[in-house]
């Protein structure tokens, strides 16, 4: 078993374009470039870039918050 050639990847290529149509594909796309692009955001480290959470705004998260301490249930 070789690596396939560029005819193959090009049957390959038109067959998922008349399962899934141009739309749905740029759709998916989409989407992919939007979690990545998240992904990346989120892995930055708000130290270094400043932008990090003020403390006003850390407040206001904390009072939305509910903050409870997990106990062990002893069975009887």
């Amino acid at each position: 078993m070789g690596s396939f050639s560029i005819w193959h990847w090009l049957i390959v290529l038109v067959i998922v374009l008349l399962i899934f149509g141009t739309k749905k594909l740029r759709n998916i796309g989409e989407d992919l470039g939007g979690a990545v692009k998240g992904f990346k955001e989120g892995m930055k480290d708000p130290q270094q870039d400043g932008t990090a959470i003020a403390p006003e705004a850390a407040r206001v998260a904390d009072k939305a918050t509910i903050d409870v301490e997990a106990k062990e249930k002893n069975p009887v």
